[in-house]
């Protein structure tokens, strides 16, 4: 079964007025004409990246247009390329990763609530947990009876990206529901 996707926009405006970015959505070929948006949350993937802020900020405006709760969460997961991610300081040695990972946490949705104050972030709701990204944040869709995962990019391209391939990528390969993968603008990177 082929994957279609489509550049999209809120109620026809222009991409760069919303945020900036450049955005992907996969379109579930089950779904209806109209909303992606229907009942449940709309789940952000967070690593605390710009990419992240990225999609954070696109739905929050979305959420905000459609009238839907927004999960944002981390998956705690200390990966073999970047082993100590963790560990932004000598007294964070000794913390359990949680511990860190709740910190920087906090201090992301913070940082973005004092740089957007039009935005509502003490409204959303944050989850971190344990364990391999790409299965996790499907679990955690399902559990939320999320209704669209957003995820930030890092916009690899050319032989890397088809080496390594892209979380975004494999959540979006295999969710049953639709993801949008929202690319910070120029100004942004």
């Amino acid at each position: 079964m082929a994957r279609r996707y489509r550049v999209f926009g809120l109620e026809g405006a222009p991409l760069r007025k919303l945020c900036g970015e450049a955005i992907i959505v996969k379109e579930d070929s089950n779904s209806r004409t109209g909303s992606l948006v229907e009942a449940g949350p709309i789940l952000v993937p967070v690593d605390f990246s710009p990419d992240s802020e990225a999609a954070l900020l696109w739905a929050c405006n979305y959420a905000a247009h459609v009238g839907a709760d927004v999960v944002v969460l981390h998956v705690v997961h200390d990966p073999i390329e970047a082993p100590g991610s963790y560990r932004r300081s000598e007294a964070d040695v000794m913390r359990p990763m949680e511990d860190v990972a709740s910190e920087m946490m906090g201090q992301f949705i913070e940082k973005i609530g004092e740089a957007h104050t039009d935005l509502k972030l003490d409204a959303v709701a944050t989850q971190l947990v344990l364990g391999i990204p790409e299965n996790r944040i499907l679990e955690v869709a399902e559990k939320e009876g999320a209704s669209m995962i957003v995820m930030g990019s890092r916009g690899r391209t050319g032989l890397p990206h088809l080496l390594l391939g892209s979380k975004a990528e494999h959540v979006a390969q295999r969710a049953a529901i639709p993801e949008t993968i929202v690319k910070p603008g120029a100004e942004d990177e």
